[in-house]
């Protein structure tokens, strides 16, 4: 039976970008597929207001980023955070990513907020610091693109860092091979995130900040090891959650 992988779509790309580039849905599709995740992929666009019926209608969940902080006062975000505490407990394997990382965090007891370090935008390398079996051999660290200003400021009692850099002390954490969560995109290729910095520069993004995340991204990213490590960790805990008999 074909792994179902639902992705609970809480964020989108600009209308211009999107007919380039895609949604975020299909971002993260290809970027998996590629690494050997040939899955079946279902959409959720929670955004909307449109979350899954039932933690188990997939056989695991990825959040999406988004423009919104998990404080914002949304009804399908208090939604969300509920549904992913239950996902949680029963042990459906989790991934998140910006937003996703931040939210999980939230919904299992730990805090998210406005970070008085400002924007990091741009390729950001983050260090290795524990090595899970389905971390990429010989990974030390890995550099992606980021784009956020919210960062995790207080680590739920489950979560293990695992990847951290100065300027974000937890830009990896490992919820006991349940959950694994990224603050950092490694869905954002370079084209794409250029696009992005141009499109919000002077508007949303100060014009300084923009054009230094537009240089960084010339800069090499381990888009690949990232997303085989997402493949490995979802397929690990699938069967981990199986034996157990969740």
């Amino acid at each position: 039976m074909t792994f179902k992988l639902g992705i609970l779509e809480v964020g989108r790309p600009p209308e211009n970008l999107s007919k380039t580039f895609g949604d975020y849905p299909s971002m993260f599709e290809t970027l998996l597929k590629d690494q050997g995740g040939d899955w079946h992929y279902m959409s959720y666009p929670v955004v909307d207001g449109q979350l899954p019926q039932n933690v188990h209608d997939c056989d695991g969940w990825l959040i999406t980023g988004s423009k919104h902080g998990v404080y914002d006062d949304l009804e399908w975000i208090d939604r969300l955070k509920t549904f992913l505490k239950n996902a949680y407990d029963e042990h459906v394997p989790i991934v998140g990513i910006c937003f996703g990382h931040q939210i999980l965090a939230e919904a299992l007891g730990g805090k998210a907020e406005k970070s008085n370090k400002g924007w990091g935008c741009g390729v950001f390398t983050y260090y290795v610091l524990e090595n899970p079996n389905w971390v990429p051999e010989g990974l030390t660290s890995f550099s992606i693109e980021a784009y956020h200003q919210d960062q995790v400021t207080k680590l739920p009692e489950d979560g293990e860092v695992i990847a951290s850099s100065d300027f974000c002390e937890f830009a990896a954490i490992d919820y006991k091979g349940r959950a694994l969560t990224l603050q950092g995109h490694p869905e954002f290729n370079k084209d794409y995130s250029v696009a992005l910095f141009k499109e919000r520069r002077g508007d949303t993004l100060p014009e300084d900040i923009a054009d230094h995340a537009i240089a960084s991204s010339e800069a090499p990213m381990q888009i690949g090891e990232v997303a085989h490590m997402i493949v490995n960790f979802i397929q690990q805990a699938a069967v981990k959650e199986k034996q157990e008999g969740h």
